[in-house]
This record gives structure tokens, sequence and C-alpha cells, in this order.
């Protein structure tokens, strides 16, 4: 309702100051078109829920991947291919549901980030971006029934207000179980509930939870003298269902939605090394308009700590606490 006003607003003003300079004759036309000018003026100057704002550019999303998401080469090319495919399908079945696992620092907040930007001009500030942190916004058990009730009036008023809505559910390791399964008949094969329709909508899970595993694989394929680069989908994504299916302290603890597969890809993160590492913090110099010193930036990867401790093969916190380190080494 705020948007017509202030759009009715635009046109009234635009028309009044040129209908000044017209003979009455004129006025009608010269009021329509400057209402039509108004409405697009409106559109390129206030964030809208059409292709002003919201246009996907699979080639910018693979550009980036490639330049700022480092060591994870299966996440990549699942999500790159997921979401083109999806966002070129005119008449999806369902909403795009992708769960993100791995250890801290390994690059699943970046990832989510890079996908918004790919589909949103404004990226992770569009009004059409929602992002949820289990600690910030569902810290007590006593209230969960508050909180589902909650979850499904946003989502559902979100929605409403711009099928093309974005969700992302950050630390759903730490999320009560139960509460995701509130929102799962949204994620469902329904052509609309309620009058609302949620096929081109995105959500997006974040998660802990899963990266022993996917550790445990990496390393495995370490031992046996194969190529990281070698690790592929399906040998990572069945022991992550069933290691979040099972976790009773994971948010996806017997959730339906994983029962009755609503997940469209397990996306794994593998667990950094030392060389990775090292591009981030080039990365993070670059992106402080610094001349990247690649000196500095080994110093600083050499002094974090790796596991197994006896080859230091994989950085425990990831590029986690590469923006605080780097001070120190500057």
């Amino acid at each position: 309702m705020g948007h017509m006003c202030m759009t009715l607003l635009s046109c009234i003003l635009i028309t009044s100051l040129i209908v000044d300079a017209f003979e009455p004759i004129s006025t009608s036309f010269i009021g329509a078109g400057a209402c039509y000018f108004g409405n697009k003026l409106y559109k390129y100057l206030y964030e809208t829920c059409d292709v002003n704002w919201i246009r996907f550019n699979s080639s910018n999303l693979e550009v980036a991947l490639n330049k700022e998401l480092f060591g994870q080469h299966v996440a990549s090319r699942v999500v790159l291919k997921t979401v083109t495919g999806y966002m070129q399908n005119p008449n999806p079945k369902k909403p795009l549901v992708l769960s993100l696992h791995g250890w801290t620092g390994t690059g699943k907040n970046l990832m989510s980030q890079l996908i918004a930007e790919s589909i949103y001009h404004k990226g992770m500030e569009s009004g059409f971006v929602h992002l949820f942190t289990a600690t910030a916004h569902f810290q007590h058990q006593k209230h969960l029934e508050t909180y589902k009730e909650q979850l499904q009036m946003w989502v559902k008023g979100n929605v409403t207000k711009c099928p093309r809505s974005m969700f992302i559910f950050d630390e759903m390791d730490k999320m009560q179980p139960g509460l995701i399964d509130s929102i799962k008949p949204y994620l469902d094969y329904y052509d609309n509930l309620d009058g609302v329709s949620y096929r081109q909508a995105i959500f997006i899970f974040l998660s802990n939870a899963g990266g022993e595993k996917i550790a445990e694989v990496a390393l495995n394929f370490w031992n046996a003298g194969q190529e990281r680069e070698e690790i592929e989908l399906k040998d990572l994504e069945m022991a992550i269902t069933l290691s979040v299916f099972n976790n009773k302290q994971s948010g996806f603890w017997h959730a339906t939605l994983i029962d009755k597969h609503l997940v469209d890809v397990y996306v794994p993160f593998l667990p950094l090394e030392q060389k990775h590492v090292v591009q981030c913090g080039l990365a993070e110099m670059v992106a402080r308009k610094m001349k990247p010193d690649k000196e500095v930036v080994e110093r600083m990867a050499q002094d974090l700590n790796y596991f197994p401790k006896e080859h230091r093969l994989f950085a425990t916190q990831g590029c986690k606490v590469i923006s605080s380190r780097l001070d120190y080494y500057i």
C-alpha cells in the first residue's frame, strides 16, 4: 500500500509540474505519460519484485565461485548446476531447497551470499532475502511453539509479497529439533497452499553437522594417495544425510523434510588445506585494497592450527579467523 501511495504521489507531482507548461487540452495525455514515467522512476529507485531487481546470472555465479570460494570443487560444481537448472525452469514443481554442510570457515556463508548476489541486484541487502540464525532468533526451548507459528507467518507473508523470496537458516546444528518441520508444507510439491505458491522460493540451510564425516572422507582419500579433486558428491552425500538425520543435537534430527526427500541436494564443504588458507588471506588483502603479500599470508597460515596434528593437513578453523589474524602480520 505504501509503495502504491508513493507511486501515485510521484505521478501527481510530475504531472502537476508538466501540466503548468501546456495548454489544458494536452493535460490528460501528459498526465498519463508522467504517471508512466513516475512508475518507471519508482521501480528504478526502489526495490521491487520484478526483473528490474531480480534477475539470475549464471555466468556471474560461476565467475564468483571460481574467484572467491577456495578448495570447494564439489560444492561449487553442485551449486552452480542446481541453482542454474532451477532458475532457468519456468515451472518448477517445488521450491529450491539446499542444505550446506561442513566445518566452520569452509565457505558456507560465502556460498549463500554468492547465490543471493547472482539473483538479487542488492544481494544480501535485498528486502527479499531473509537470514535467520538459531542463536539469535530461536534461543529458548520454552518458546518453540511460538517460534513455529512466527516462522510460518514470516515465510507465508514474505512469499505472498514476493514469490521469488530467499530464506537462509544459519546454525542448523543449533536449531531446536522440530522447529524447521513447521515449514515443511511450504517445501513440498504443492501448487499452492491457501492461495500462495512457494514454487519460486529458495530455502538454504547452513550447518556444521556432517563436518566430521566429510573430513573423514577427505582424510581417507589422502591416505589412499588420491587427489582431493577426485572426491565427488556421491562419496559424501549419503554420509551427510545419515549424520544429520540421526544427530539429536541437530535441527534436522528426524526431520520430516529429510525423511520425505524435500532437500534437493546436500552440499558438502571439504576441510581446507593450508594452500586454501593462503588463498583466503590474499583475497582478504585485495578486499582491503592492499597489495597482496604472499610471504606475510604464508607466515600467518603457518601459525594456524591444523589436524591431524602429525600431518597438519586441514585447517581447524578454515578461513574463519583470517580477517582478524591478518592484522597481526601486516
